[in-house]
């Protein structure tokens, strides 16, 4: 898997190719949008994959700000690098509290630049693999049973094979086949690797699983 692809959003041509020619010069791949709108058009297809979005605070329509604050809502974890004219430093010191990876004031040193993207991209990249182990947690979890979700919930909750099959009104046995199924399926080595993979369903919010008490 490479690094990631760099979003460059901006209004101004001049500015998108010299930063496309920068980044390629670099080494790095990237793709330029002229405005907000036309990035979120294709969101979806970029949410496949890690990167990151360089995008300007000031556009006609959806500027940085914006744009940040709309992702955030849709739960597009991609950073972005805002950056800006002289008289836009409150807005992007703005955009940083609100979770911005950085701002960078035009004009720009080059190398400076390039840091801060890297910097950004290696966020992407860490974020992107994240969410696809939460995503294969959950694929796994997804082929469990009825009966094997009970068990797995119980056994994360601490309860012994005998307690859970008095819960369960099953035998201690059919627990212990049910559990090792669930272990084989979920691909989980120990019971703290289970228990973990717990507290990522119930933090996921999929509402497939309660917290392990």
């Amino acid at each position: 898997m490479t690094d990631g692809t760099v979003y460059v959003i901006d209004d101004d041509m001049g500015v998108r190719d010299s930063l496309i020619m920068l980044l390629d010069a670099a080494g790095m791949s990237a793709v330029a949008h002229a405005d907000a709108e036309s990035f979120l058009a294709r969101v979806e297809s970029h949410r496949a994959e890690p990167g990151c979005i360089v995008a300007d605070v000031r556009m006609p329509g959806m500027g940085g700000l914006r744009l940040l604050r709309h992702l955030q809502d849709k739960g597009f974890e991609m950073p972005v690098v805002v950056i800006t004219g002289h008289a836009d430093v409150p807005m992007a010191v703005q955009a940083l509290k609100e979770g911005a990876a950085d701002f960078i004031e035009k004009p720009f040193d080059d190398e400076l630049f390039l840091r801060s993207v890297r910097c950004a991209l290696d966020h992407g990249r860490r974020a992107y693999l994240e969410r696809c182990r939460r995503a294969d947690i959950q694929s796994r979890f997804v082929t469990l049973t009825p009966r094997e979700r009970e068990v797995m919930m119980l056994v994360v909750q601490g309860l012994p094979n005998k307690a859970a099959a008095v819960e369960l009104g099953i035998s201690v046995r059919t627990v212990e086949i049910h559990r090792a199924r669930v272990m084989e399926k979920m691909a989980a080595d120990s019971l703290s690797a289970l228990v973990r993979m717990a507290l990522d369903l119930a933090d996921m919010n999929t509402g497939l699983l309660p917290v392990p008490a």
